[in-house]
């Protein structure tokens, strides 16, 4: 470990020692270095010490509850992302007609999808419509309702009506945690609506998921594995850790 680094986490780690949480400019200022270099500290280097919505919590600390930050979540395993979505944009084909989950995982995905001649993208998430918008080749569906900015998402009761009126031929959908035991979940209860729509109108259904999620469970469940024709994942460990209950339709597909 650098030793630079060693010495502000220990220094972080001595300020969170008493609970609470410090903001993350407030750290970079007690360690005289920028905010970037904080984060490059707590991504490079194990510590107990957790980034959740932009303040630093010991990971350890009972009263800490996760908050989902998209800012957050977008610079958090990106290459690894990049992988996943490599080997998803594999299953796709000329002419489909994609459902595409908000969340960060997916967003790499979206400057692949020039390379096709004619698609079409259905989504609720403000991020990946405002990506695809550019794209001449892609015809952009945005389902919209009441604005979520933690998540650049939208929400309403009709959205999943909405989706299953729509010839979906692939469902590419991101997911908080993964657990064989409790299934499928994610942060935001207004999600649970269109990803159920989406996996039950599409002809395929994918899980894109990078290892990190795997035995986390997160407070909106919306699936079950069995629910899922291809995981596609980074995580050798992800065919024993599904073999548990076996799922004779479900293949894992590793970037």
């Amino acid at each position: 470990m650098n030793d630079r680094s060693a010495q502000r986490l220990a220094m972080l780690q001595e300020a969170l020692a008493s609970g609470g949480t410090l903001h993350l400019r407030d750290a970079a200022e007690l360690c005289g270095v920028s905010e970037m270099t904080i984060r490059r500290d707590l991504s490079t280097q194990p510590s107990p010490i957790s980034l959740l919505g932009g303040r630093l919590v010991m990971a350890s600390y009972p009263g800490v509850t996760p908050v989902y930050d998209l800012t957050e979540q977008q610079s958090s395993h990106y290459q690894v992302k990049q992988r996943l979505c490599q080997r998803a944009a594999s299953f796709i084909e000329e002419g489909d007609t994609l459902f595409i989950d908000c969340g960060s995982t997916l967003i790499p995905l979206l400057s692949q999808l020039s390379r096709f001649r004619e698609l079409t993208v259905v989504t609720y998430a403000l991020n990946v419509a405002n990506a695809v918008a550019v794209l001449p080749n892609v015809r952009l569906v945005l389902l919209g309702g009441l604005f979520y900015a933690s998540s650049q998402s939208f929400g309403s009761d009709g959205m999943g009506a909405a989706i299953e009126r729509l010839g979906i031929n692939k469902a590419l959908i991101s997911a908080a945690g993964v657990d064989c035991e409790r299934g499928v979940s994610c942060f935001h209860f207004h999600e649970v609506g269109p990803k159920q729509a989406a996996i039950a109108t599409a002809m395929q259904r994918l899980l894109i998921v990078d290892a990190s999620k795997f035995g986390v469970v997160r407070p909106a469940y919306f699936a079950s594995l069995e629910d899922f024709d291809i995981v596609v994942t980074d995580d050798e460990r992800a065919p024993g850790l599904l073999e548990r209950h076996p799922l004779p339709t479900l293949s894992i597909s590793l970037a």
